[in-house]
């Protein structure tokens, strides 16, 4: 076991990047007054069981990725009410409370909790605990809304991009601008990290960068072309050859280009704009070799493309490769298609092949094109803006936190809903998995059950249909849970970025294709022992009031 002093993960112990606003109160009011009723009534030394879980897939898909894990650790570990937040709750709860109270609750730390957890990154299903908390009751309750929040938000967005890059494929690239867009700072740097952990391959956010070592990626906006309105405007006209070190003047080899390309693609010189010319020959200037140009401000066919062709070949000449153009506006797909037309024109006219491996970047707006396959593209980069951060299609997970066993005794909470009735106890869960590789099933055990063994046959049912059941003879079994804190310390060594980005994608393989597809998807099976199913229902029985009729 690693205790505090000696971890070895210092980058969870010295890193300590967490948001200085997750704190304890950082929590709903009424966490706040439970603690006190808790211990006014004398419950101080029960000890309580809680499961974290969701109750439905999001996004009409039937997968999320688990999310949000390093946090919450964080959070737990530095579970600390400060002076300042008793003289808070002095201040604002009522007279009548006890002045122990105050000391006893500036006093509790998460020395005797317990956490088990689904490892970050991984594939999960609803109403399998994701989390599940064992302690003294009043701290367990008190950690409820934060690690909802973390869990929450982080487990959607890393879904979400999941959900992207298996619509676009392995070869385009994907890039999250949506700093601009997002729910303030918090939801800004969350997006970056979550959407990077769930598969893109790049961010804009400067910070996000920063903090979490995400590539970061940008070119320019259309105000910096429109801030130029003719080639007068340019104050530099001269760059260094790339190989040589010899100064040549970009503008002038950028016109001879032009009115070259103009009679090769057919297109008027005249209606081309100056104004962009100029932009992108200063910004070429400033970023030879990286010259990504956006080629939308005025005409992308009249104007844009032979623009940027024009100082793309001017480049060439002095030794350097233009990277791309991005298309913000438009019928994306067309565009693009006639982009990389133009680009193969140009190479096999002028013969120059670096104009062929040009790369096109567009935004959001062709999601449903790569989605659906309803039209060609020709596109290696999307900058995804507001659909994936703000997570329009559905805005939360809806993760709830419940109790499940009090004092060794099991409770389960009723409702006429069925799919709220929540499965009671503290439980193991195991992941079967076929022949082929890939997962059956998610099985919840009583932990006083013997686990699954690959090649025995277990029977699995369905929490609340009593018909459905089937036997299950796995060629493999994965137990899902893990303790990662206990005794007031980490117990697991937990991995970086790269390595939860990485365990997504595996992850994400060992599902059939059906599971994932967009349209209708498969349910993924999610089970209860025979022992856990009988259990439950005799539990709902017992509890559950007898009606009268009159």
């Amino acid at each position: 076991m690693l205790d505090r002093v000696e971890d070895p993960d210092d980058r969870f112990r010295n890193e300590n990047s967490q948001n200085g606003v997750i704190q304890p109160l950082l929590t709903d009011l009424y966490q706040i007054n439970m603690a006190y009723a808790y211990w006014k009534s004398g419950k101080v030394r029960d000890v309580a069981v809680f499961d974290l879980f969701f109750r439905k897939n999001p996004f009409h898909g039937e997968f999320t990725i688990f999310a949000g894990l390093e946090q919450c650790l964080k959070y737990i570990q530095n579970f600390k009410f400060s002076e300042s937040d008793i003289a808070f709750l002095k201040k604002n709860m009522p007279p009548s409370v006890e002045p122990e109270f105050f000391e006893f609750m500036f006093n509790l730390t998460t020395d005797e909790i317990t956490l088990y957890a689904i490892e970050e990154g991984k594939v999960v299903f609803p109403r399998v605990p994701l989390l599940v908390l064992e302690g003294p009751l009043i701290v367990v309750q008190l950690l409820e809304t934060t690690l909802l929040n973390l869990v929450n938000y982080s487990s959607l967005i890393a879904t979400n991009a999941a959900r992207y890059r298996m619509a676009a494929g392995r070869k385009i690239k994907l890039l999250e601008f949506g700093l601009r867009r997002a729910q303030g700072p918090d939801g800004g740097l969350s997006a970056s990290k979550y959407a990077y952990l769930g598969g893109f391959d790049g961010t804009s956010n400067v910070l996000a960068g920063k903090l979490y070592g995400i590539p970061v990626k940008g070119t320019h906006a259309h105000s910096y072309v429109s801030s130029y309105t003719s080639l007068d405007g340019l104050h530099t006209e001269v760059l260094k050859h790339g190989q040589t070190g010899e100064e040549h003047n970009l503008k002038e080899v950028t016109l001879e280009w032009r009115t070259a390309l103009a009679e090769k693609l057919n297109i008027i010189q005249s209606e081309a704009s100056d104004g962009e010319l100029a932009a992108f020959i200063s910004y070429a200037i400033a970023f030879p070799t990286g010259f990504t140009a956006l080629v939308d401000t005025y005409d992308v066919l009249k104007s844009g493309l032979l623009n940027f062709c024009a100082v793309a070949l001017a480049l060439n000449d002095l030794g350097y490769r233009a990277q791309g153009i991005r298309i913000d506006s438009g019928d994306l797909a067309y565009l693009s298609c006639v982009a990389r037309t133009t680009f193969i024109t140009v190479k096999n006219d002028l013969k120059k092949d670096t104009i062929q491996n040009l790369t096109l970047s567009v935004p959001n707006r062709l999601e449903e094109v790569i989605a659906r396959k309803r039209r060609p593209t020709k596109v290696e980069y999307f900058t995804i803006f507001y659909n994936l951060i703000t997570c329009q299609r559905q805005p939360a997970l809806g993760c709830v936190f419940k109790l499940v066993e009090i004092n060794g005794m099991p409770k389960i909470k009723l409702s006429q809903d069925v799919e709220k009735v929540t499965c009671p106890g503290k439980k193991s869960i195991y992941r079967l998995y076929g022949a082929d590789g890939h997962a059956l099933i998610d099985l919840m055990h009583r932990t006083s059950e013997a686990a699954p063994v690959a090649g025995s046959r277990v029977l699995c049912r369905h929490p609340f249909q009593e018909s459905k059941r089937a036997y299950v003879s796995p060629a493999k079994v994965e137990a899902m849970h893990k303790v990662f804190w206990k005794d007031g310390a980490l117990q697991q060594r937990l991995p970086d970025l790269e390595e939860i980005r990485q365990r997504v994608q595996d992850s994400l393989l060992t599902l059939r294709q059906d599971h994932k597809r967009n349209l209708n998807p498969t349910p993924y099976k999610v089970g209860v022992t025979d022992d856990l199913y009988n259990f439950m229902h005799d539990l709902w029985l017992q509890s559950a009031p007898i009606g009268e009729l009159f």
